[in-house]
């Protein structure tokens, strides 16, 4: 009777194909093609657990526990993987070969965050149609609801723009389609379409939440903001709404820089974050929200400001036009002094970060980007501070992260409020985070719950 009750109130969710047949009529929708290759990564996981269960992926030391389990392999996250000596690879695809098959935007040349989510989402390269289709789709969802922009706009300027956004996008669960769909009874096997359903709607609403953000605490208000083009992308929407509609180079950018930060695989803060909350069945506004609270710590998301003020401060202290000697002579001033260089280093990679080397590339092929003093800094410093660094000896990685110049390409534009910077890394995020609990939801796994030990057990367990 119970069953019945529930399966009566249920409501009648329609699939993105369902809500978009005549859309999708040059090829398939993006629901149509994840569905496409859900048994498959369903009995890969079958197998995995049946035929593998008992191997072992590594021995557990009492460092990694008292080190963030740093390197442990503990989790599961399909859409990237990031090798310390060939960085981050999407579905095994490198960046540079990411950006040689990724469509671009029709009046661009970067690869566009849509086509990087249809990748992230389904492992397939999308074709032109499919990109065209699901940005159309995505310009469809990206309008928030009069609720939200009530609650963004009560905010006071003197929030803190990242806690701005937490709390805008955990609000936004108040329209979960996944919360309403498993408290109406749902099928495990389906929890991953509303869950798609969901992502779609949170990641297209991101980039207005965070243009409306951007209006509120340095413009003139959420009264001024531009209406939303939906015959355009998510990242020409957000320039056009923060005021750099008019800058082609800025828009490239956006489009480049959103694409490239979706997926540094799972074990960063972030990912990691909405993965975990993700696996108590939280809806992905709760587990993304929370996830956003991780990117605003200092260790994670806000890197890339700490890298353009370290910039800034060189050009500062010897000038836009210092020689490779100069910047050497300053560096090692700072590293004698005790001071660490921003922007290099990385918890896995032990090579020039492949996100740096497509922004540093981007920088070098515009001209107006590679006359500024402030990237010509960036470019002498990647030049400079590998030698230094490894002449200094404590730093196991002394090549560039992305951080190193992601900032500074932002600053050229005219993007000057550092506090943004991590909102921006959030939109970004979104694509993949939520990519990997669609796949979270896929092959069925379980809420996350590792053994903890106190440090006294430990004493114990070695007397």
């Amino acid at each position: 009777m119970l069953l019945a009750a529930r399966a009566a109130a249920r409501p009648a969710f329609r699939t993105l194909s369902q809500a978009h047949s005549v859309r999708y009529a040059s090829g398939k929708s993006l629901s149509e093609t994840i569905a496409e290759i859900v048994p498959e990564r369903q009995e890969l996981a079958k197998k995995i657990r049946t035929e593998y269960g008992q191997k072992s992926l590594g021995e557990i030391k009492v460092e990694n526990v008292m080190g963030g389990m740093r390197g442990l392999k503990v989790m599961i996250w399909d859409p990237s993987v990031l090798d310390a000596n060939e960085g981050i690879r999407f579905w095994g695809k490198s960046i540079p070969e990411c950006q040689k098959v990724l469509p671009a935007a029709k009046d661009g040349e970067e690869m566009l965050p849509e086509s990087m989510l249809w990748f992230l989402m389904t492992g397939k390269v999308p074709s032109r149609e499919q990109t065209d289709d699901l940005i159309a789709d995505l310009a469809e969802r990206s309008t928030i609801p009069a609720y939200a922009e009530k609650i963004i706009d009560s905010f006071p300027k003197t929030l803190h723009p990242m806690t701005q956004f937490v709390s805008a996008v955990a609000a936004l669960n108040h329209d979960s389609k996944f919360a309403k769909a498993y408290s109406a009874g749902m099928k495990k096997s389906e929890y991953w379409k509303t869950t798609l359903e969901d992502s779609l709607d949170l990641i297209a609403k991101s980039f207005t939440v965070a243009a409306r953000i951007y209006n509120n605490v340095y413009l003139d208000g959420a009264s001024k903001i531009p209406a939303l083009d939906k015959s355009r992308d998510l990242s020409w929407n957000f320039a056009n709404q923060i005021g750099f509609g008019d800058k082609k180079g800025f828009i490239e950018i956006i489009r480049l820089y959103n694409a490239l930060h979706t997926d540094h695989e799972g074990g960063n803060v972030s990912a990691h974050t909405t993965h975990l909350v993700g696996s108590a069945l939280s809806d992905p506004y709760l587990s993304y929200s929370a996830a956003l609270a991780g990117l605003a710590g200092p260790l994670h998301g806000l890197a890339n400001q700490e890298a353009l003020k370290f910039v800034l401060s060189i050009k500062d202290a010897i000038g836009g036009d210092a020689t490779h000697d100069q910047v050497k002579e300053q560096l090692w001033k700072i590293l004698n002094s005790g001071r660490v260089v921003p922007g290099y280093g990385h918890a896995v990679l032990r090579k020039p970060d492949p996100r740096f080397d497509a922004l540093r590339d981007f920088g070098n092929r515009n001209k107006d980007v590679a006359e500024d003093p402030v990237f010509q800094l960036v470019d002498k410093l990647f030049k400079v501070a590998p030698g230094v660094l490894t002449e200094h000896g404590k730093t196991k990685n002394p090549f560039p992260n992305v951080d190193a110049a992601s900032g500074s390409l932002l600053y050229h534009y005219g993007l000057t409020q550092f506090e943004f910077y991590t909102v921006t890394f959030g939109t970004s995020r979104a694509i993949g985070a939520l990519s990997a609990l669609v796949h979270d939801r896929i092959i069925g796994l379980p809420i996350e719950r590792p053994k903890s030990v106190s440090m006294e057990s430990i004493v114990q367990m070695f007397k």
